[in-house]
């Protein structure tokens, strides 16, 4: 399963339901995109290496941006973008999850809605467990 940036956000923040879900999928991926927007977050070196902590310790495996994942992705923005709003980030993290074959975790739902062929498993912050 491919991981959005969200639920990793939520787990940074110490949401017990992020820890349990990602805990419950066993081996995840992250996106290259989504260990750049997560760095890019962090106020100081200290978040920082929580963040590289977690990813490491959680047994995160991150894949890195490829030719036919830019492709994709450029497709996408091409098709979504205009009528559905898709931003960059999330055109890349559904390249990436649709290039592996995987489904992809999220809490935003609406961000990746209609993008055909993408399988979005939706985690609930507010209906998981604190």
């Amino acid at each position: 399963m491919l991981v959005d940036t969200d639920v990793l956000v939520w787990l940074t923040r110490g949401h017990h339901g992020a820890a349990s879900r990602l805990k419950q999928i066993g081996d995840w991926r992250i996106s290259a995109i989504t260990y750049m927007e997560l760095a890019q977050g962090c106020r100081d070196k200290s978040e920082l290496e929580r963040v590289k902590k977690a990813l490491g310790g959680g047994g995160a495996q991150i894949t890195l941006v490829s030719d036919r994942v830019c492709e994709r992705a450029m497709r996408l923005i091409d098709q979504y973008a205009l009528g559905g709003g898709l931003q960059l980030g999330d055109a890349m993290i559904a390249a990436t999850a649709l290039e592996l074959g995987l489904p992809l975790l999220t809490a935003n739902v609406k961000h990746f809605g209609g993008i055909e062929g993408l399988i979005v498993e939706r985690f609930n912050p507010a209906h998981d467990p604190l």
